[in-house]
């Protein structure tokens, strides 16, 4: 029998005619069961199937080349066997143009898999799209298979005549992945492709420049849509708004006026004053599932995980499982996708000097497991918030779009094709907490971070005092964490002044968040905490700026953690407060004349009260935690000759300036590593010991709570633990130290126990996406457009890149420290410094030491 067919492009009428001879030979040589092994590149014998789903699998994924002899179908087996020919006519195949592209176009576009049609009928095609999956007739879908069939087309033929390795397809998405990893300028690429269509030969072409292999590649994207805004921020003109031309809460237009147009001379196209750009979630959401290399990870949090107790995971947490059992029906099938939210500002122009916000807004599901959570491939764009200020206590309008869907996701859900296990299942979601920082944490949740009342765990019950020389508020209550018999609580003196006998506060019900958020006089700014009578229900004092639009989605008062305090800047805030305070650096320091005039209006410790001395000079006693330019220098220089391994952390000896004893331009995580590693080591031997001892159980605790495993026992003992800390530290710092960020450690290890793991909750992640959002920016006049543009082929190469196996990716990009490393290996003989500061090392870092540390 003639086989060339199998080496023809799909499309041709030669290899349709050669799929209908193998199938009739198959059905005359087979036995009389009514399916028949389907040899497609996709199946590859594995499968049974109907001759007519078959023949549909042969023209979409096309047979396996090294098939030539039809063994399971009847044909006589020659001496070579299946395997032996494969590998023979391997150097024939082309490797990437006809397995990874090709799978890659069929989960791009799924409506033309027969799986997904099958029993739809022989006119009906699914189109999965934006606006989720719709079955259509394939009449009305002409220019989508037009594109499909052309790029099948490309990712079939050779580059050109003699090419086994690659196709038109596949190299514009290598080279196109050669752009995005290796950081090309646009006008780098042109020339790339230019001179690579002057090295192939005739008849083989590439697109000449960057634009027509943008528009090539954007044909596998999912899009954006622009939606103008108030210039003011006050409404989006969508929906029935749409046509609207004025704001109808501020008048202004949506349109920029041109100042050197008079009216009657207006004329052509006219430019809108502010756009907002929202990337559709439901069609991300269905490609995950869609795809075959991420499809089976989208469940990995109910069948993949192991449950032994140890929080490894949200989906560990207490808020997972208590949201499970209030929604018993959308826990019922894994597929179903849990979202954590998180927005902040950053400067597009990477220049200080000009002020200007772009707030991106991102969704990351986590469904997925670990390795892939919290990744910059699983991170999905939602929003972009225009500058050049920041939207503020205004980001509820800008979050309507976003929030519409997700309630749609929620009550309707979106019909989607899973490839993993061949059906299409109504897919939901869910919005499970937000991260953000702490400005952010109050423009979102609605609760003001400012002020009397800004610890919003504590609320109406935030134990806070009003420091007339510092200017500023003081929250120092933390012995109300104490057993309530402690005798701590009773020694005003060694504190605040005051005795201590009210327990620690609890957080209100979602009934009475409701009822403080129906306060009419909610959004009153002018006065805003205050107590109100309704009928015989008294509505406590509060902080309410707003009710935030988060409260719109169903489920979303029942969440047990809404909004996340942020590890990262809370741990970088103690660390400056501690390091400034200690080497007195001027603007960091929380001791100075002012605080010492707020002790001596506060009446406690005397013998720190400011002393005018003769010479009419104000003379500030030291305190216990004052350090001597020697003491200062020796700190210093631990910190300064210290050598971590490449890729540890930055090099933080640069941020030290011995000749001025001060540590300046420390990043956050600089100050992670010095709070947790080396501050303790620098600190023996330069204060005593009842200045030492805190701090050092504080970097422990900080090292614990960011452990990527916890057990709840560990939890608990730290949540007893931390109020003896911070308590002890209210006895050596002075007031003005306790900042409203030192008080919220005391906070941390419940949001713990609720959410899991803090880096599956924290802005580190968030924060190097922002440094690659920013990347993107081109076009300085239009900053946010070319982030939008940035992102979207950036989206689409990350989908592609799981697709190339024999390049190098994001995915398979080897590691700066390879652990196969066989650079020289030295025997290094440690001194006993040296020898003393491992072994130190070890006892402190090690759990299989823990009970011997005593």
């Amino acid at each position: 029998m003639d086989k060339s067919w199998m080496k023809k492009p799909r499309h041709t009428k030669e290899y349709v005619d050669g799929v209908n001879e193998f199938l009739k030979f198959a059905c005359e040589n087979c036995p009389t069961d009514s399916s028949i092994c389907c040899p497609c590149r996709k199946c590859g014998l594995r499968m049974m199937f109907m001759p007519n789903m078959v023949f549909d699998h042969l023209i979409s994924y096309g047979i396996s080349q090294g098939y030539t002899i039809w063994h399971a179908h009847g044909e006589r087996k020659g001496e070579a066997s299946y395997h032996a020919i494969g590998a023979q006519n391997n150097n024939e195949q082309i490797n990437e143009g006809s397995s990874g592209m090709t799978t890659m176009l069929h989960d791009v576009f799924p409506m033309f898999d027969p799986e997904i049609v099958e029993g739809t009928g022989p006119e009906i095609r699914v189109e999965v799209g934006e606006a989720g999956v719709q079955y259509e007739n394939r009449q009305d879908s002409n220019e989508r298979v037009n594109k499909f069939y052309n790029m099948l087309k490309d990712a079939d033929e050779p580059l050109y005549e003699g090419c086994t390795k690659h196709t038109k397809f596949s190299a514009i998405v290598r080279l196109w992945n050669m752009k995005c990893l290796g950081g090309l300028s646009n006008n780098i690429f042109t020339e790339l492709l230019e001179f690579v269509n002057e090295l192939l030969p005739p008849g083989a072409s590439l697109p000449k420049n960057t634009y027509e292999a943008k528009k090539y590649m954007n044909e596998l994207g999912l899009g954006y849509e622009k939606i103008l805004v108030c210039p003011n921020g006050c409404m989006l003109f969508w929906k029935d708004n749409e046509n609207l031309e004025t704001c109808v809460v501020c008048g202004a237009s949506k349109w920029k006026r041109k100042e050197s147009m008079d009216e009657s001379s207006k004329k052509g196209k006219r430019s809108p004053a502010k756009i907002l750009r929202w990337f559709p979630l439901k069609p991300r959401l269905q490609r995950l599932f869609m795809s075959s290399k991420t499809s089976s990870q989208m469940k990995w949090h109910a069948i993949g995980r192991t449950n032994d107790g140890v929080l490894r995971h949200p989906a560990d947490g207490l808020a997972w499982k208590t949201f499970d059992s209030q929604h018993d029906e959308f826990a019922s099938d894994p597929r179903n996708v849990r979202l954590g939210l998180s927005a902040d500002g950053f400067n597009p122009f990477g220049n200080m000097s000009i002020s200007y916000s772009t707030w991106p807004v991102m969704l990351v599901p986590y469904n997925l497991p670990p390795w892939m959570c919290m990744k910059r491939s699983t991170f999905m764009l939602s929003l972009l918030i225009p500058g050049p200020s920041s939207p503020s206590m205004n980001i509820d309008v800008y979050l309507e779009p976003l929030i519409s869907e997700l309630k749609e996701l929620w009550e309707i859900g979106a019909p989607t094709y899973d490839v993993c296990s061949r059906e299409t299942f109504t897919m939901r979601a869910a919005l499970m907490w937000t991260i953000n920082d702490f400005p952010a944490y109050g423009d979102l949740s609605g609760w003001s971070t400012k002020g009397r009342l800004a610890c919003p765990c504590c609320m109406g019950n935030t134990r806070s005092r009003w420091l007339k020389h510092g200017k500023k508020f003081s929250y120092m209550g933390h012995r109300r964490f104490l057993p309530i018999n402690h005798k701590w609580r009773m020694m005003a003196r060694t504190f605040d002044g005051t005795r201590e006998i009210d327990p620690p506060p609890t957080m209100p019900t979602p009934d009475e968040i409701l009822e403080q958020l129906d306060d009419e006089r909610c959004n009153d700014r002018t006065n805003r905490k205050r107590n109100r009578v309704v009928g015989s229900t008294t509505v406590k004092e509060h902080s309410w700026k707003k009710r935030s639009i988060f409260f719109s989605l169903p489920y979303w008062k029942d969440n047990l953690l809404r909004h996340n305090l942020d590890v990262m800047h809370i741990e970088k805030n103690v660390v400056d407060n501690i390091v400034g305070t200690l080497l007195n650096i001027v603007t960091k320091s929380k001791d100075g004349i002012q605080a010492r005039l707020d002790l001596q209006e506060m009446g406690l410790r005397p013998q720190l009260h400011p002393v005018i001395t003769a010479a009419n000079k104000t003379y500030l006693p030291p305190a216990i935690f004052t350090m001597s330019n020697k003491e200062k220098e020796d700190l210093l220089k631990v910190i300064k000759n210290v050598k971590v391994p490449d890729g540890y952390s930055s090099n933080v000896s640069r941020c030290v300036k011995l000749e001025h004893r001060t540590i300046v331009g420390m990043k956050s995580h600089d100050s992670h590593i010095l709070m947790q590693q080396l501050l303790p080591i620098a600190l023996r031997g330069s204060l005593p010991k009842k200045v030492i001892e805190p701090l050092i159980e504080l970097s422990g605790f900080f090292r614990e709570i960011c452990s990527k495993t916890m057990r709840l026992e560990d939890l608990d003992r730290l949540e007893s633990r931390i109020p003896y800390i911070l308590c002890q530290l209210e006895m050596i710092f002075p007031p003005s130290f306790f900042t409203v960020m030192v008080h919220l450690v005391i906070h941390l290890v419940a949001e713990c126990k609720l959410g899991g793991p803090v880096h599956y909750r924290w802005m580190y992640p968030v924060e190097r996406y922002l440094h690659r959002l920013k990347f993107h920016v081109r076009n300085k006049a239009a900053p946010e457009g070319s982030i939008a543009e940035g992102y979207l082929l950036e989206e689409l190469l990350t989908f592609c890149s799981r697709y190339l196996e024999s390049a190098q990716t994001v995915f398979n990009r080897p590691s700066r420290n390879p652990d196969d490393s066989k650079g020289k290996v030295l025997d290094v003989r440690l001194d006993f410094t040296a020898w003393t500061q491992a072994h130190r090392y070890i006892l402190f870092n090690s759990d299989d030491f823990t009970p011997f540390r005593m």
